[in-house]
């Protein structure tokens, strides 16, 4: 690994990138925070979810709908999709053009309600960009080609209710100490969240095993051990268990707040060196991911800091986003550079048997990332419009 943990990664940081601020260690800080989200962020298109992805949406709770929680993406059944050829000629692509084109070729948008965002502004895309939005879905546009002077958009409509969630949960440390101030509330809030947003929630019994409940429309209810009742729900094709299900999936990183190092240094990835912390979230989460520090490093440093020529141009918008007078930042999971993203998207393709191997599962115990991904997969291809 190029640099032997995140803290140094941090400390390397705040020395070459964020010096000019005011606090640089706690600026790094936010900007690894920013990293592990653009990393999942990738992670889940180049396993062929795009279409579903949405960015920042309120999800309401189960049985509650009057409170709602921002999740960084959440992954929703698509209604319908079309494709759009457009001239690229003007410098930005805006919300108003991609409906009137729409118009054109009779895309129905009766109930829809147009946003003000830009797909592409001076070659800044706007990832997950939400173009309009109805009482029951999302309408959004990415570009499926870049062809000369046209462009190729694929406009595709989301279901507002979600089968999966993600968030990203990161606190850096303050020296001197063990771990961050904030961890033990950092987990409390992912782990409220967790818990309230799907109709499969978690009850523990007297002894501490875990069970799940879900209800049905006409009240009734099963109760099974939780593991055995969410595979059910997955893969099942009840629209019962299946119309308010959301699978709930949590990225951590940064292991001196959450694991324990042994006298050697080394992690252990077992209950035995989880902090607190990490423990309230492994039982909240129906699924939770460790991002290593080696994954971490080897992203920032082959293709930040220490790029080849072909990832120098990542280096660039990275610096100067983050440079001092910036106008505006390029690399986030929201706005991304289009030449960035070309070369973020074929890296993780090129890479992904490796940078599946960034991550360690916490829970479900003995599970992998592939079996996600499975389920991830089964939950894509339900047949929602009949389940909703």
């Amino acid at each position: 690994m190029a640099y032997e943990s995140v803290d140094k990664l941090q400390k390397v940081l705040a020395t070459e990138v964020f010096k000019h601020t005011k606090d640089p260690k706690k600026a790094s800080g936010r900007a690894l925070g920013t990293l592990v989200e653009i990393i999942t962020y990738y992670l889940l298109k180049t396993w062929g979810l795009n279409n579903q992805i949405s960015i920042e949406r309120g999800l309401a709770e189960y049985g509650n709908p009057n409170i709602t929680h921002n999740v960084e993406y959440s992954l929703h059944p698509i209604v319908r999709s079309s494709f759009l050829t457009i001239d690229k000629s003007d410098k930005s692509i805006t919300s108003n053009i991609i409906l009137k084109a729409l118009e054109v070729i009779g895309f129905d948008l009766t109930g829809f309600e147009r946003k003000n965002n830009q797909l592409l502004s001076n070659n800044i895309l706007r990832n997950a960009c939400t173009i309009a939005t109805s009482a029951t879905s999302f309408l959004l546009c990415s570009i499926k080609s870049d062809i000369g002077d046209k462009l190729e958009l694929h406009i595709y409509e989301q279901s507002r209710k979600p089968y999966a969630m993600f968030e990203c949960k990161r606190v850096g440390i303050e020296e001197g100490m063990t771990k961050g101030p904030q961890t033990i509330e950092k987990a409390k809030q992912g782990a409220y969240v967790a818990r309230m947003a799907s109709s499969l929630q978690k009850i523990r019994s007297e002894i501490g095993e875990m069970h799940g409940i879900i209800y049905k429309s006409d009240g009734t209810y099963i109760i099974k051990p939780y593991i055995d009742l969410m595979e059910e729900v997955i893969y099942s094709s009840d629209e019962e268990l299946l119309r308010k299900f959301i699978l709930t999936i949590g990225v951590v990183s940064n292991h001196g707040n959450w694991i324990k190092k042994s006298v050697t240094g080394e992690l252990s990835f077992s209950e035995e060196s989880f902090q607190k912390e990490l423990m309230v979230l492994a039982q909240s989460y129906d699924w939770l991911l460790f991002l290593t520090d080696q994954g971490l490093s080897d992203f920032i440093d082959k293709l930040l800091l220490n790029p080849i020529p072909a990832f120098q141009f990542l280096r660039e918008i990275f610096l100067s986003s983050y440079a001092e007078g910036k106008k505006k930042n390029q690399f986030t999971k929201v706005q991304m550079n289009i030449e960035a993203d070309r070369i973020l998207l074929k890296y993780f393709k090129d890479n992904i048997e490796n940078i599946e191997k960034w991550f360690k599962v916490i829970s479900p115990n003995k599970k992998s990332l592939t079996i996600l991904r499975g389920e991830l997969e089964e939950l894509k291809n339900k047949n929602w419009k009949n389940i909703l």
